[in-house]
């Protein structure tokens, strides 16, 4: 058994319950990532029925049903969680993968690996919201992560605050003792490369 840990939570079972209790006998769910590894994953559910389940499929059982996951998928679906959601709005499935763009790295993994992955999981989940994100140029000898910031982010006046008071806090505390500073790959050359 694998120890990916995908949280399905009761008022998920009970609505994907309901769901295939109208189809045929046997048939559970797939839980998948599209493009993963990617900025572009997406996690997705769908029906499995049995004839659809591959050998090399992970089967999670929980309490109402089974969740199969490719092989493929397995790695960036840890720590996934699918809930239902009911508000003023009404309901809706939410899928939560924070590891989809990027799988976990191993806490043994090399400096760059780990800032890199607080990076995709962590920061750029923030950004997206203003179309922008990071990615990690370098780490200097004396400790300094360089980034570059693209999409909305470039040439956007809040970057500095944004980096300042968001992203190198946030991966000092993270690195403590492994990181002095976090600098934008931009500073030196504000200005003359701004892509309009």
């Amino acid at each position: 058994m694998s120890n990916t840990t995908i949280t399905i939570t009761e008022a998920a079972q009970e609505h994907f319950s309901k769901l295939l209790a109208q189809q045929p006998e046997g048939t559970n769910i797939r839980v998948f990532v599209v493009n993963p590894g990617t900025q572009n994953a997406e996690c997705g559910v769908s029906y499995c029925p049995p004839e659809a389940v591959e050998a090399t499929d992970t089967e999670l059982t929980f309490e109402k049903l089974s969740a199969y996951v490719d092989e493929l998928s397995l790695p960036f679906l840890e720590d996934a969680q699918i809930d239902y959601v009911t508000d003023k709005m009404g309901s809706q499935l939410t899928l939560k993968a924070p590891n989809a763009k990027m799988r976990k790295v191993a806490d043994d993994a090399s400096l760059i690996e780990r800032v890199e992955y607080v990076i995709q999981t962590q920061v750029n989940p923030q950004l997206a919201g203003h179309g922008g994100h990071v990615s990690l140029v370098e780490i200097t000898d004396d400790g300094m992560a360089i980034v570059a910031f693209g999409g909305g982010c470039n040439g956007c006046s809040m970057v500095d605050v944004t980096l300042k008071d968001g992203i190198e806090k946030e991966l000092l505390q993270q690195f403590e003792g492994e990181l002095t500073a976090v600098r934008d790959a931009t500073e030196h050359d504000r200005g003359e490369h701004s892509y309009y």
